[in-house]
């Protein structure tokens, strides 16, 4: 991902950095590769923004503009791009359709042979939402005999689950494309008693699992600055802005106490979040059943943006004949590059199958010596604990139990969105109190915004209500949220966001050094969880180098920060 080198939020320009770092890491140069491959057809895709800017003219005037301006200027062109920068041959550049882009990086990284599959974003180039199936040759001449993928159903522009979630997403006063999560965070504080005005503006088939929105209600089809316009505000009220504090009886009781319409107005808020959720879920909930009795197949894998939403994930598993559900970690389009490339891979080029995705740590590192040159150059005070890890493990052990906050950088840093330990900030869960330091001091992000559990896999039973959860992948990932059983919520206030958490579970042989510090607080404290969340502020990428981890460091509350074999601590 270019943001996590660029340091830019969002980062959409050309991947410079990102494609120099993953052919360094290769040890191979641009005239090395056999194909490059982009994860979607733009022509196809401007051909939809013209056909419905046009449909939707003079209302889609600033569309038209900045689609010229856009277009015309870079986007139109990438197969040139691409031959300019990367000095490759234009007869190695080749094109995967959006969703096949979506489809291949779930399947051909799952452990399946065959599977069902089911991709969902907001739009890619006609396509919102393809439902197929997808089968495999592997090396040892088992499974199928070809890889394909066949996405036999489809919805198409304008009709789209994630841009009506991203209507919503707006409604509620966060950025589209970027504060669907707090959509999720928001909407356990309410109770979906809007659902059926929300069925005003979406209609489901319940035979086949399609859905149409009414448009009427939307403006995204025509605008560049909103997604809903004043019939879809008739219907739902004044929409709510940012930087309105959101506090309810749930979140805070006295504050509830002493300004009780502000409290009650945010309680609508939250229920319309918690409505949206619902309709989601049960939107998704019918897609699947109705693939699992198209196709029969015991094993479902996801991709898309829209598969990122874990509350309805864990429905999927257990409501769904699926036995089975692999979702892509970077579901979103910072996975197309990887489906596009294995689509090659396996469909066009036909190599049989012998890789399995073990793990997201597939980012940059940085080794001890670079990172004591860092320190040293900066007169910044470290400890060094070498090859004595668990000396190392000992000391953040000690600080989490006396409520330290630790920056915990180590290794390669994760693929997707999730911190997953390489470049996390970790706390002691028990306390309520935890979680309001976090958000608050150190994320300096709404407070209403939860925390992930990060427990031991062989442990996670003990404390989620998630059946065979040790067998499932998509704990190693957030991927779902589960609910935490009744007698342990109390032990990990921090992390029991309403009675659930979206759990990462985890065993040793993927990350010992984080292993061994959930253990570590396990047996000094009786409880096998850690409080983790993304290592970076507000408003920025997760840090990449030990210079940014540092610089977060410095700029927040975080009392103590491990790099790499290194510790540097805040002055008392």
């Amino acid at each position: 991902m270019e943001e996590r080198f660029s340091r830019k939020k969002h980062d959409n320009g050309f991947p410079r950095q990102a494609i120099d770092f993953c052919l360094r890491q290769a040890n191979i140069t641009s005239k090395d590769l056999d194909h490059v491959v982009f994860y979607e057809k733009p022509l196809v895709k401007f051909e939809r923004i013209l056909i419905t800017t046009l449909a939707t003219f003079p209302r889609s005037g600033d569309v038209w503009r900045e689609a010229m301006l856009n277009w015309l200027k870079d986007k139109l062109w990438v197969k040139s791009i691409i031959q300019r920068e990367l000095d490759v041959d234009l007869n190695r550049i080749l094109f995967c359709d959006h969703h096949m882009s979506h489809a291949a990086s779930a399947f051909f990284a799952s452990p399946f042979k065959e599977a069902a599959v089911m991709t969902v974003d907001g739009v890619g180039e006609w396509t919102t939402t393809t439902l197929g199936t997808a089968t495999s040759t592997w090396v040892d001449g088992s499974g199928g005999d070809r890889n394909a993928i066949n996405l036999f159903e489809e919805q198409r522009f304008p009709h789209s689950l994630g841009l009506l979630y991203s209507a919503f997403t707006a409604f509620l006063g966060f950025r589209v494309n970027n504060g669907e999560y707090k959509v999720m965070g928001m909407a356990p504080y309410g109770e979906p008693r809007y659902a059926d005005k929300v069925f005003k503006v979406f209609r489901q088939d319940s035979s086949d699992g399609s859905f149409h929105l009414n448009l009427d209600y939307f403006s995204f089809q025509h605008s560049t600055e909103h997604t809903f316009n004043h019939k879809f505000v008739d219907l739902f009220g004044v929409p709510r802005k940012d930087s309105d504090d959101f506090f309810t009886a749930k979140t805070h009781p006295e504050r509830a106490r002493e300004d009780p319409s502000n409290a009650e107005r945010n309680q609508y808020y939250a229920d319309i979040a918690a409505s949206i959720q619902l309709v989601l879920e049960e939107t998704l909930v019918k897609m699947a059943n109705y693939l699992y009795q198209k196709t029969k197949l015991p094993k479902l894998v996801m991709a898309g943006g829209v598969a990122l939403n874990t509350k309805a994930n864990y429905r999927l598993l257990n409501e769904t004949p699926f036995d089975e559900i692999y979702i892509q970690p970077a579901a979103g389009d910072d996975g197309g590059a990887l489906g596009a490339a294995l689509w090659v891979w396996h469909v066009v080029l036909g190599k049989p199958r012998q890789w399995v995705m073990p793990h997201a740590y597939w980012g940059q590192s940085w080794s001890d010596g670079e990172t004591r040159e860092f320190l040293d150059s900066h007169g910044i005070p470290y400890e060094s604990f070498g090859d004595r890890d668990d000396k190392l493990i000992e000391a953040v052990v000690d600080g989490l139990t006396h409520k330290k906050v630790i920056g915990f950088y180590q290794g390669r840093f994760e693929w997707g969105p999730r911190a997953l330990g390489n470049r996390s900030i970790l706390a002691d869960p028990r306390s309520a109190e935890m979680k309001e330091v976090v958000n608050t001091k150190i994320k300096f992000r709404e407070p209403f915004r939860p925390f992930a559990p990060v427990i031991l896999r062989d442990r996670a039973a003990e404390y989620f209500d998630y059946p065979d959860v040790e067998k499932h992948e998509a704990p190693r990932y957030m991927l779902m949220v589960s609910p935490i059983k009744a007698d342990k919520q109390d032990q990990i206030q921090a992390v029991c966001h309403e009675g659930t958490g979206r759990l990462q579970a985890i065993e040793r042989e993927t990350n010992p050094r984080y292993y061994d510090v959930i253990a570590g607080f396990g047996e000094a404290t009786g409880v096998p969880v850690v409080l983790n969340t993304s290592f970076n502020l507000r408003g920025e990428p997760i840090v990449t180098s030990p210079a940014d981890a540092f610089n977060t460091f410095h700029n927040s509350s975080i009392d103590l920060l491990v790099l790499n074999s290194f510790l540097v601590r805040k002055p008392e």
